[in-house]
């Protein structure tokens, strides 16, 4: 049976990452007999510019139909000024409603190679092997009542909702756990339960669950300890499980310990298993088509993508083994380069992805 992968390359540095993919997926099928089917739609501002929407009904269609998709970025300036329903961002977000995919898996590995790249010593992460599990589609960015509106007074104020109801937390929970089955075997579930009453009821969620789980040992922390903690000491962390506000932080933060955020893949999963994934930088306008961004992301989103969707483990195995050859090799992209370097393209670094992959098979 083929799979069905909808392309979904964005904005920006978004077609030029996803390129890559679809060489790596190509030279799966052609060398490695992946069986996949692949089609193209708009999401963000390519879809606002094409269809008068972000997420445009024609990308829902195509998006339900399929196995998995792989998103590049959306977003730009030149989207800033238009109505706050129509901007790209707003098409990220409807697409994980309306597909259901409300579990995030963020995972922060550093690679050997890169150990140097760190923002941190390399002793303090060397071996660093993180999973965040972020809620995605509730809280503070779902909620409602939310807006602008003038007080009576003259002043204006913005204001969001922020809830969370023990369907949501129990559904995260419970991918959060079984996540730390498969791995070290220790959850740490990150809320705000001093100061906020959403908070009070997710540790409580989160710590009737684990009497299911009791291979799994729960530990709580506030999130501005955890923020803490993630720089002072990131490798005492397996898995941890926190809202959507608080992975959003949390994730871009433990990005900065693998040497780049141009390094960290995501996926965003129903609870079938279908999933939506994509690197987690941003867009980057100002490199956008002078193949200077770092694909190695949306390669590794690949990878999840095999792995958790596609169920080839064995193709995910090897893609991650050879972006971990060519970073031993010493390739490296502008973000990833220390002072001396000379940097590749992104085209270049794409090839010696692909190079390594094949370099498996003989």
């Amino acid at each position: 049976m083929s799979h069905k992968v909808l392309m979904l390359p964005g904005d920006h540095i978004g077609p030029d990452i996803v390129a890559e993919a679809d060489r790596l997926l190509h030279c799966l099928a052609d060398d490695f007999g992946l069986r996949v089917e692949l089609e193209y739609a708009h999401l963000g501002g390519c879809a606002v510019d094409a269809e008068g929407q972000p997420f445009p009904e024609s990308t829902r269609a195509l998006a339900q139909a399929s196995d998995a998709m792989l998103l590049g970025a959306v977003g730009g300036p030149e989207w800033d000024a238009i109505e706050r329903d129509k901007r790209p961002e707003r098409g990220l977000l409807a697409i994980r409603e309306a597909l259901g995919l409300f579990a995030n898996l963020r995972p922060a590995m550093l690679f050997p190679a890169l150990a140097e790249a760190s923002s941190l010593r390399a002793d303090v992460v060397a071996g660093l092997d993180i999973l965040i599990v972020r809620e995605l589609t509730g809280g503070i960015y779902f909620g409602q009542p939310r807006g602008i509106r003038t007080r009576d007074d003259g002043l204006r104020e913005g204001f969001n909702t922020l809830v969370y109801n023990t369907d949501e937390i129990e559904r995260i929970g419970h991918a959060a756990f079984a996540a730390a089955s498969r791995r070290q075997g220790q959850l740490c579930s990150v809320d705000k339960a001093n100061v906020l009453e959403s908070s009070e009821l997710w540790r409580e969620v989160m710590t009737d669950l684990s009497a299911q789980y009791p291979q799994v040992e729960l530990s709580h922390l506030y999130v501005d300890n955890a923020a803490m903690q993630l720089v002072r000491s990131p490798k005492q962390f397996d898995v941890m499980v926190t809202g959507n506000l608080f992975g959003d932080i949390l994730s871009d933060c433990a990005a900065m310990l693998t040497g780049s955020i141009g390094m960290l893949p995501s996926a965003a999963l129903d609870a079938n298993g279908r999933g939506l994934y994509e690197p987690v930088h941003g867009s980057a306008p100002d490199i956008s088509g002078q193949d200077r961004a770092n694909p190695l992301a949306t390669l590794l989103s690949v990878a999840m993508m095999l792995r958790h969707s596609l169920a080839e483990g064995a193709l995910a195995d090897r893609v991650e083994r050879a972006v971990e050859a060519v970073l031993a090799q010493g390739w490296r992209t502008a973000d990833l380069a220390a002072v001396g370097d000379t940097p590749v393209g992104t085209r270049a670094m794409g090839d010696a992805v692909i190079a390594a992959l094949r370099a498996q098979a003989d």
